[in-house]
């Protein structure tokens, strides 16, 4: 493997200067972007959406639970995902103490087999906005879009390695398997 040189502390802390502005950069852009999310224009939701969970049937308008804003994650099930899927699952997982989130951003519960809202969609981020009740789609990602609510990539993209996935740029001989592969549920990996 094609590890970086060792250095002296005084060429570590200039290179980490260096990194760290471009991180700021990065910070500011993300900021940005944020911002020109919240000024995105919404669409009304005239379907009446139900959801299966555990306390039974549920429209759309219930999971806001008297909330101003949902977020709603689409979490995948198919024929050969009885518990769901993988992926979702990691995702979900990474999502922290909910009491947080109902307290800033006023985000309701999450339903554990939600609808599909646009024909071909799939696993994904929705979010809404209530104003009475009429309910507004203002965002919607999928794809590497969800990784924002992960902190597993988080903290693999800080450490030497990476996420060790085909797609990444990373030096020769460094470990690297194809996407999604390593994902498992919490409780699935085996014991080291």
């Amino acid at each position: 493997m094609n590890l970086p040189p060792v250095v002296s502390p005084q060429e570590w802390d200039a290179a980490l200067k260096k990194l760290r502005a471009k991180e700021k950069q990065a910070t500011r852009a993300r900021d940005a972007l944020a911002a020109e999310r919240r000024r995105l224009p919404r669409v009304r939701i005239d379907r009446e959406y139900v959801f299966e969970g555990r306390g039974g049937k549920a429209r759309l308008l219930d999971l806001f639970e008297g909330r101003r804003q949902l977020i709603l994650y689409h979490f995948m099930f198919g024929p050969n995902q009885e518990a769901g899927c993988d992926g979702c699952s990691m995702v979900v997982d990474n999502v922290g103490h909910l009491a947080h989130l109902h307290h800033a951003f006023d985000v309701g519960p999450q339903s554990p087999r939600p609808s599909e809202y646009q024909d071909g969609e799939s696993f994904g981020l929705s979010v809404f906005l209530r104003d009475g009740d009429q309910i507004h789609r203002t965002y919607f990602t999928s794809g590497r879009g969800v990784e924002a609510l992960g902190s597993v990539w988080t903290f693999l993209d800080l450490t030497p390695l990476g996420r060790q996935e085909e797609w990444e740029d990373s030096p020769e001989g460094y470990p690297q398997t194809p996407p999604y592969k390593w994902w498992r549920r919490h409780d699935e990996y085996d014991e080291r």
